[in-house]
């Protein structure tokens, strides 16, 4: 299938549940096409450092239930520079290393992208992010898993707001997407949702959680996505709805980093294994610069550069059902 012979994985960026259950992939398909594999450790950074392991299919095993990256992760300053792309190249070829899968999110791509153009250096990109804003699939490898660990931790606080009659504030990840937040803000019922794709404003939300206050309502939860700017931080809207709603007694939670761990959900799991498959054949079939993807459950390609500039727009719909489960 091609002239490649020794294929390079790697993962790079923030870490995601599912990133193991990938690399796992990616090693035993080159196995099963009798290639050899390398992981290199730190991403970038350590490709340029020239940190690399042989791996083999006994290497990855009792990985796929794990969350983060035994091939630990890195953000490089080096490789953004023209010498430290050099340096990444001039490892590569050292190694006899052919081809390289690139786990990571767009920034992650990005330096694929201007690496293969500099290098021509052939390379696949598996989208691995939690906040799932990726173009050319309907999800990243963490996305699901993230969700359902924000759904039960919004569960657990809604029995103390119950308990109390508390309003309670709730922030999950999305840096600039509402994934999470929408979802798992409809999953967990919760009486209001913030987003930075709509700029709902503090008033509406005000008048909202006045509106739940008179329907009987007692206690609410408001799921807020990191990103947005409804206020400059969850706390600057906590302490506004504190001094007009004076009878709500009013908590933040931020769930943080606690997102990005833990073991990968069956969901991210089957489809790390895909997108592992995938991404080694199109090497083999001499394809690259491309990312491998869900689209209607299947599994397709994108254009890298389209991938990252792309954009994953919000589900309409979903926002729709969001605004009528609120009444």
């Amino acid at each position: 299938m091609g002239k490649v012979k020794k294929i390079a994985v790697m993962t790079s960026g923030g870490d995601s549940p599912g990133m193991n259950a990938a690399i796992r992939s990616v090693v035993r398909t080159c196995a099963y096409y009798r290639t050899e594999c390398i992981g290199i450790y730190r991403g970038y950074q350590g490709m340029i450092e020239g940190d690399f392991v042989s791996l083999t299919a006994r290497s990855v095993n009792n990985i796929i239930n794990k969350g983060g990256t035994i091939l630990k992760s890195a953000r490089s300053q080096e490789f953004r520079t023209p010498e430290g792309r050099k340096k990444a190249h001039e490892n590569l070829i050292e190694h006899k290393i052919d081809a390289l899968v690139v786990i990571g999110g767009d920034g992650s791509f990005t330096g694929g992208v201007v690496f293969n153009k500099e290098y021509n250096f052939p390379i696949i990109g598996i989208p691995g992010t939690i906040d799932n804003d990726i173009y050319g699939t309907s999800h990243t490898l963490g996305y699901d898993t993230a969700l359902n660990t924000a759904v039960e931790a919004i569960d657990k606080i809604r029995d103390t707001a119950s308990s109390h009659n508390r309003l309670f504030f709730v922030e999950v990840m999305g840096r600039d997407a509402g994934f999470i937040a929408l979802n798992a803000g409809v999953g967990a019922g919760a009486e209001e949702i913030l987003i930075p794709e709509e700029d709902l404003g503090l008033e509406r939300m005000l008048e909202s959680l006045k509106k739940s206050r008179r329907t009987g309502k007692s206690s609410s939860i408001v799921v807020v996505a990191e990103g947005d700017r409804s206020g400059k931080n969850v706390y600057e809207l906590a302490n506004y709805v504190e001094e007009n709603l004076p009878e709500y007694e009013v908590r933040v939670s931020v769930l943080g980093h606690m997102q990005r761990g833990g073991a990968p959900s069956c969901f991210d799991r089957v489809l790390a294994s895909r997108l592992g498959v995938k991404a080694v054949e199109l090497l083999l079939d001499g394809k690259t610069n491309l990312m491998v993807g869900l689209k209607d459950n299947e599994v397709a390609s994108t254009d890298l550069e389209k991938a990252i500039k792309g954009g994953h727009e919000i589900n309409r719909e979903l926002l729709r059902v969001s605004d009528i489960m609120t009444t």
